[in-house]
């Protein structure tokens, strides 16, 4: 199969893989209260912690970025770079708006950390940098994600790749979409912080 031919292959793989929910699997395997009646009632690794499991709040985090990062790698290796920035965005979209759950998944940061680890890591270096400096300074972990999606596009284009910048944007806007009631708490001043 030609690079062309693998791109729409490249984003499909993208989001099926985007759209395991690993946060309900896992939770509903050690046997937890389902995840959607808690908390924000999303299915990533911020609202499993909600469950007082901290190592299946770990493992989520790790396996929704990792689904990200084999997306890009395999349709990079199959499809060349576009095929892999499409994977890319299909994992994202896969993990916001999974079809298993009627279109209502999770708010994407862990799957963006991995989408960034397949296609330039060290931008992933810089995103969990900047997560972690603001967690610090503010300890507001939604906070920490919306600077740090800010950064990226910025990193990326500053380090000459505009492809991935734009395709990051992208990404960032519709981080700051799922984050709206997060933001608005922000605003507010009744947004939870880390530890409380």
């Amino acid at each position: 199969m030609s690079g062309d031919a693998f791109l729409v292959v490249g984003f499909l793989l993208g989001y099926l893989l985007g759209s395991i929910p690993f946060g309900l699997v896992l939770t509903k395997l050690a046997g937890t209260q389902d995840l959607r009646s808690i908390g924000s009632g999303n299915i990533g690794a911020t609202n499993v912690l909600r469950t007082g499991r901290k190592g299946l709040a770990a493992a989520t985090l790790i396996c929704d970025a990792l689904k990200g990062t084999l997306a890009v790698v395999i349709s990079g290796y199959y499809g060349g770079p576009n095929a892999a920035m499409l994977a890319a965005l299909g994992a994202f979209l896969g993990h916001l708006f999974p079809v298993w759950l009627k279109f209502r998944g999770g708010k994407g940061v862990a799957v963006y950390i991995g989408v960034l680890i397949g296609l330039f890591w060290p931008a992933a270096l810089i995103f969990c940098a900047m997560w972690l400096a603001t967690a610090l300074t503010t300890r507001y972990s939604s906070l920490s994600a919306l600077v740090a999606a800010f950064i990226t596009p910025l990193f990326l284009w500053w380090f000459g790749h505009p492809a991935l910048a734009s395709l990051f944007a992208v990404l960032t806007m519709l981080l700051f979409y799922m984050h709206r009631e997060n933001i608005q708490r922000l605003q507010a001043g009744t947004e939870g912080k880390i530890g409380a």
